[in-house]
């Protein structure tokens, strides 16, 4: 990797009030190679979801960047009793290994279920582990990949999605293309078929495009079993 492809930001943590450095990666330097069904993105570069997660090196919080900073009075304190008092500290500032940010992530994960964050940005987490496992060639990401379904399908339910970065549309895909992986095959077709008879899709022809191709593909696994 390109050392300049990194460049250290720094943070003030909302949890313990410290002042610590963490590594982003530089969006020129970003080179996609390709893209699996699920959105996971192949990188010719390096990875830079790796460093979408903030974590203080001294209280262990550890949040996506976009929530870092949203920490309320009540959650510091949760934070601080489930988190803090067990918390070895420890460093993620530097370049990170996938290993390394698997940490984060789980991490992230715990720290947003502690302080009951939305269940599609608990999903969006989960799918990134998923991610992560799935490039280490580890069964562990279907475990991760049940996890974000049952969220997502959660907030597709119970959230307003317009106050989140996704939209019924893209997240029925998703959900569709999760159940399709995990070999649930008429639950894909209905996610699908659901993303595609939806009136709004035409707003977003990509996502229309993937979820006929991923459609047809479940449907045909279907019928050959």
């Amino acid at each position: 990797m390109e050392v300049e492809a990194l460049y250290s930001k720094k943070v003030k943590c909302p949890a313990c009030n410290k002042e610590f450095t963490t590594s982003k990666m530089r969006t020129t330097k970003i080179r996609v190679d390709r893209v699996d069904g699920d959105l996971m993105n192949h990188y010719k570069s390096e990875n830079p979801i790796k460093y979408h997660v903030f974590v203080c090196p001294k209280c262990g919080y550890a949040a996506m960047e976009g929530n870092f900073n949203k920490l309320r009075p009540a959650e510091r304190e949760i934070i601080k009793e489930s988190i803090s008092k067990k918390w070895k500290e420890r460093e993620y500032s530097g370049s990170r290994t996938d290993d390394e940010a698997i940490e984060c992530y789980m991490l992230a994960l715990y720290c947003g279920e502690l302080i009951g964050l939305k269940k599609y940005e608990l999903g969006n987490i989960a799918l990134k582990i998923a991610w992560f496992f799935r490039t280490k060639e580890s069964d562990e990401e279907m475990r991760f990949l049940q996890n974000a379904v049952e969220l997502f399908e959660q907030a597709f339910f119970t959230e307003d999605l317009s106050t989140l970065s996704t939209d019924e549309i893209t997240l029925g895909y998703l959900i569709g293309e999760l159940h399709r992986r995990l070999g649930r095959k008429k639950e894909a077709v209905l996610w699908f078929g659901k993303t595609v008879s939806n009136p709004r899709v035409k707003n977003n022809p990509r996502i229309e495009n993937l979820a006929r191709e991923q459609w047809l593909l479940a449907k045909e696994k279907d019928g050959e079993e």
